[in-house]
């Protein structure tokens, strides 16, 4: 039966795993085993990762894989993929090499700016608050000097402090509306440090301006943070080829498969049930390498989908369109990331990744996750459109229907030789086990 615990944080990991083991967990030596198994041997290397997070007991593995072949903008990579569900970097593979052979993927950055908001009440006049901010915003940008100077010695700073009335939605509610360029690092705790700075700086120089009453002085600090939400933080990745170059040697006129696509990607961009299926698909590339180089695939997946919804109604992300006998394939969407500071300096995998991929700044690596999404959504179209997503999709999740059985090696062998030219369903794949097995 499970109980509370007061001052776990204080006990040691072997003790957090005898308390965990012991509250929870039947098989006790089995649970230590299994937890322990995953302990990295190197003990500098296990305390490192210890110290990421808090209350750690052990590590939670995923595989890390690679993605040749990816042409971007006459530059050839490879991609770090670290994902756990079957076919995803078999598929992103398959585009690459698919448009390697017709010109490869085309990127550009649009723009780099991030948000932060100081969100406030003020119950007082209008006009007057407003004078007050366009008095102080010299001195908002002034007190921050020591939080932006290195930011500024780079090229990067706070670009614009706004004041936004937000009293249609909510009586009172006002923000401070601050944009930025953080350069190469993705800027939270920069852009946080400096929310809070002007907050302190707002309130306090409040207190001394004439212009208010006593009561309009009392201004309310709500909270200081920056958004996920970045829609001027935009990259590009497009594909396009003459639509006779679509033709592959599955008897598959290129006419005929560029008419399917478009009608697929058509219907993404007006049903929602769709839409969201079809962006998880491209989130299944994009996460891969936000992981890999360790950054915050949370914080991209939101901003990402807001993005998606941003006309009023959640829709896709990619598009495509056949002009003039050329189809084209493209995707702009928002990619608030880092090459410098949290884990890219700490991992030793993530350091690995970064070098894989020629050590790129910021904007070159919002290039080259955007181009892992769209190699994914193409690749996602390419089979819903011609075989039916289950035909590669089952015969990669093979394996981990055998493991799952404990197939031995010669029987994954004998199976992987049968699935070859049989359909890969569970049960099939059960079925077959029990009968190489009698």
């Amino acid at each position: 039966m499970s109980k509370t615990i007061s001052g776990f944080s204080k006990l040691s990991k072997s003790q957090k795993i005898d308390w965990i083991v012991d509250t929870y967990l039947t098989h006790s030596e089995n649970a230590k085993q299994t937890i322990k198994q995953y302990w990295n041997t190197d003990k500098d290397l296990q305390q490192l990762h210890d110290e990421f997070i808090e209350n750690t007991i052990s590590n939670y593995y995923l595989p890390l894989g690679v993605a040749p072949n990816f042409l971007i903008n006459d530059t050839l990579y490879t991609i770090p993929m670290a994902i756990e569900e079957s076919s995803v970097v078999a598929a992103a593979s398959k585009a690459a090499k698919f448009w390697l052979e017709r010109g490869g993927f085309k990127t550009k950055v649009i723009a780099t700016t991030k948000i932060g908001q100081v969100h406030f009440m003020y119950n007082g006049r209008l006009d007057v608050l407003t004078d007050f901010f366009n008095s102080i915003k010299p001195k908002l940008i002034a007190d921050t000097a020591a939080i932006t100077a290195n930011m500024e010695k780079r090229g990067g700073g706070i670009l614009d402090i706004e004041l936004r009335n937000k009293t249609k939605n909510i009586n009172g509610y006002y923000q401070l509306h601050v944009s930025f360029e953080t350069l190469d690092a993705m800027g939270a705790n920069f852009i946080n440090s400096c929310l809070e700075q002007f907050a302190t700086t707002f309130k306090a120089e409040a207190q001394h301006f004439d212009a208010f009453t006593e009561e309009e002085k009392n201004i309310d600090i709500v909270m200081s943070i920056l958004s996920n939400y970045v829609p001027n933080c935009l990259v590009r990745a497009e594909v396009s080829c003459p639509v006779e170059d679509l033709t592959e040697k599955n008897g598959v006129s290129g006419a005929h498969f560029a008419k399917k696509f478009v009608q697929a990607v058509a219907i993404a961009e007006i049903e929602p049930y769709r839409a969201v299926t079809h962006n998880k698909g491209i989130m299944n590339g994009i996460d891969a390498v936000v992981l890999a180089t360790g950054n915050d695939f949370r914080a991209i997946e939101a901003g990402i989908h807001a993005y998606a919804a941003k006309d009023g109604a959640y829709s896709s992300l990619t598009h495509a369109k056949v002009e003039n006998g050329i189809f084209s394939f493209w995707m702009e969407i928002p990619l608030a990331l880092g090459t410098v500071g949290g884990l890219t300096g700490l991992h030793p995998l993530v350091k690995l990744a970064l070098e894989m991929l020629g050590k790129p700044n910021a904007k070159e690596l919002m290039q080259i996750v955007a181009v892992a999404g769209l190699a994914q959504n193409f690749a996602a179209l390419k089979s819903l459109t011609t075989t039916g997503i289950q035909q590669g999709h089952m015969k990669m999740h093979l394996m981990n229907i055998l493991n799952q059985f404990k197939a031995t090696a010669t029987e994954k062998e004998t199976l992987s030789k049968h699935f070859k030219n049989n359909t890969v369903t569970h049960s099939a794949v059960v079925t077959a086990l029990e009968a190489l097995r009698n």
